[in-house]
């Protein structure tokens, strides 16, 4: 099974966007309701100033978008993106299950062999 990805890097930038748990709270925040920054921030011992650069990472892997209302940044969920990086790790997921299911199969024939 080839894993297809629609543009080069898209992967790299997925995966580095979700491999941080303050990244994967955020995004899970903004799935349920759109917020602004300074909003986000709150939730966090950090400043506003990290939280931005944090939805900025969310922001290059295209999981996340912000529109500004007024003064403030807000940000919302890319449910399309959301959907393409469920799609790939499926993909990664079946990939492997492929690849353990053959060594099982190999295994098996190697014990019935003796």
């Amino acid at each position: 099974m080839v894993v297809d990805l629609p543009r080069e890097g898209e992967a790299d930038a997925l995966f580095h966007a979700l491999a941080d748990a303050t990244r994967r709270d955020i995004l899970t925040r903004v799935i349920t309701a759109e917020q602004s920054v300074s909003a986000l921030a709150r939730h966090y011992p950090m400043s506003f100033a990290a939280v931005q650069k944090h939805v900025t990472v969310l922001e290059r892997a295209a999981l996340v978008t912000k529109h500004k209302r007024g003064r403030e940044q807000v940000v919302h969920v890319n449910l399309d993106a959301v959907r393409r990086a469920t799609r790939l790790l499926d993909a990664y997921e079946q990939l492997w299950r492929q690849r353990t299911t053959a060594i099982d199969r190999i295994l098996k024939e190697d014990r019935e062999g003796k």
